[in-house]
């Protein structure tokens, strides 16, 4: 198959696969991951993936990160848009401190030092850690942790958020607060998020849509909208009876696949 490098698209913000292919080695040893994957994302839609494991999930996300290519179809994206990732453990430089962390990508876009200061102070405060700037990673919560990692990834100023289960290595009163966090700065800052979770309650929750992918290869099998009212609870009934259709939907999906 013919790699297909990502290409722009007009509209910032936005994100299209167009018939996506990934393929894993050569000949006989050849893994199919992904299989002919299209979708579209709008600005400032918030999608979240859910599947079996294996099923491509984070191979999707690390194709429109760009950290990997296609190896057939095609990506698009927003004119200029170079998109955040941010991935389960918050992967945090221990030798630094929250304010060091969150001035990386700063210093990498070369940013002047007065202006870095005032922005991971901004960022901060965007995510409730104003006062633990000085303090090491060591010294924080795993909530804590994963917030610096979150204003670290903003500290890029894109308008398209990756992240993959970020929420996934914490307790579950933990991550029902950093649900309410992140939907606050989704909605703030009108981000598009693309966002991988095996846990389908957090996914109705989270998401305008749900989109389920098969075992592998992964290929798009149900897509539905979530169209309840924010803010949301994670124990309502309205998310409880969305997340029942689509754990049903994924039972037999494993289930198919496994026989």
């Amino acid at each position: 198959m013919t790699s297909t490098t990502t290409t722009p698209r007009s509209a910032t913000g936005s994100v299209a696969l167009h018939g996506v292919t990934k393929v894993y080695g050569q000949g006989e040893h050849a893994v199919l991951a992904l299989d002919g994957v299209s979708l579209d994302v709008a600005p400032g839609e918030f999608v979240c993936l859910v599947g079996a494991s294996g099923c491509g999930k984070s191979t999707l996300l690390n194709l429109v990160a760009g950290l990997d290519k296609v190896s057939g179809g095609r990506i698009e994206l927003g004119d200029g848009v170079n998109p955040g990732l941010m991935f389960q453990e918050s992967a945090l430089f221990p030798w630094l401190t929250v304010e060091g962390n969150v001035d990386v990508p700063l210093k990498l876009r070369r940013l002047p030092r007065a202006q870095r200061r005032e922005r991971v102070a901004e960022l901060l405060r965007t995510v409730h850690l104003a006062e633990f700037g000085r303090k090491r990673p060591h010294q924080l919560s795993g909530g804590m942790r994963q917030r610096v990692a979150l204003a670290r990834t903003l500290a890029l100023d894109t308008p398209v958020l990756l992240m993959d289960e970020p929420f996934g290595a914490l307790d579950a009163m933990t991550r029902d607060i950093l649900h309410d966090e992140l939907e606050r700065i989704w909605a703030e800052r009108k981000l598009t998020v693309l966002f991988v979770t095996h846990n389908v309650r957090e996914a109705a929750r989270l998401a305008d849509r749900i989109i389920l992918l098969s075992s592998r290869p992964g290929r798009i099998i149900y897509s539905t909208r979530v169209d309840v009212p924010r803010p949301r609870r994670i124990d309502s009934p309205e998310i409880a009876s969305i997340a029942a259709d689509v754990t049903d939907r994924l039972r037999t999906e494993v289930g198919r696949h496994g026989q």
